[in-house]
């Protein structure tokens, strides 16, 4: 059977209100990953950082449990998002601020340290928001990111969108796929003007109890893709999650667990 056409949509919009569905379906694997570049990019102590894109704060954590910095704020354009992260302990140790990557609300030469882990790709203009990053930190400091390979299908949601396109002839694109690359990331930190640039790929293993957990985790109610199977005739359905348990390893207890890899680089400001 030959997949079904949907409403052509050439590239997903993600809205990001429901935090808590956003933090079932990246906070595995983002702190995961996110430890990983902690560790490479070797980042001073007592440092001044910026968590660019903070979401509800899963790296900044990471940056406050593992960095021992001098302060951490985040911040992101979402107002849910700031807000559950303030809710939660971490919003006792970082400062987490409403803002917009495309216009950071900080003076040149802020932060020892600009860091944004699993957003560069959704930012609309991502020259404007890496010379930003760079304007706000200082001359010898670090500009970084980590963003999941979306190209090869080797995100988190790999499995799932192979599924789909059994299904479905149309599944959108993720934005800013084209620029999730190691060489996308290099040319776009070159055109900045930053240095000593190095670039890594980091593969991350995450396991979920059983197959409902790892659905659950996959349909977050602010994914357009959700939207799209929710619309769904049940034969669909049915089908759509026939197709994606086929593509999934389990292991004899009944766990599903598979590997994602993210696409990680970081560079030095300009004395």
């Amino acid at each position: 059977m030959q997949p079904r056409a949907t409403p052509a949509v050439a590239e997903a919009a993600h809205s990001f209100d429901d935090s808590a569905a956003y933090e079932r379906f990246v906070g595995h694997w983002g702190r995961a990953a996110g430890a990983i570049v902690l560790d490479w990019l070797a980042p001073p102590r007592n440092a001044r950082w910026l968590d660019v894109g903070c979401g509800t704060g899963l790296f900044t954590e990471l940056i406050v449990e593992t960095r021992s910095p001098a302060a951490v704020i985040g911040i992101d354009p979402a107002y849910a998002q700031i807000d559950y992260a303030r809710r939660k302990p971490i919003g006792q140790r970082a400062d987490f601020r409403v803002g917009d990557a495309h216009a950071l609300p900080f003076p040149d030469a802020t932060f020892d340290v600009v860091a944004s882990a699993l957003v560069i790709n959704f930012i609309p203009d991502r020259p404007r928001a890496l010379s930003e990053m760079r304007r706000v930190a200082r001359p010898g400091g670090i500009v970084a990111g980590y963003v999941w390979d979306f190209a090869p299908e080797l995100s988190p949601s790999g499995p799932f969108r192979l599924g789909m396109r059994q299904i479905v002839a149309d599944v959108p694109t993720l934005p800013g796929t084209k620029d999730s690359s190691l060489g996308a990331l290099r040319s776009l930190f070159e055109r900045t003007g930053l240095q000593e640039i190095a670039t890594r790929s980091i593969d991350v293993t995450v396991s979920f109890p059983d197959f409902d957990a790892f659905w659950l985790a996959q349909t977050p109610s602010y994914s357009p893709t959700t939207k799209m199977i929710a619309a769904m005739p049940e034969s669909d359905r049915m089908r759509l999650i026939a197709s994606v348990r086929a593509r999934l390893p389990v292991r004899p207890d009944g766990r599903i667990e598979y590997s994602a890899r993210a696409n990680a680089i970081r560079a030095r400001v300009p004395d």
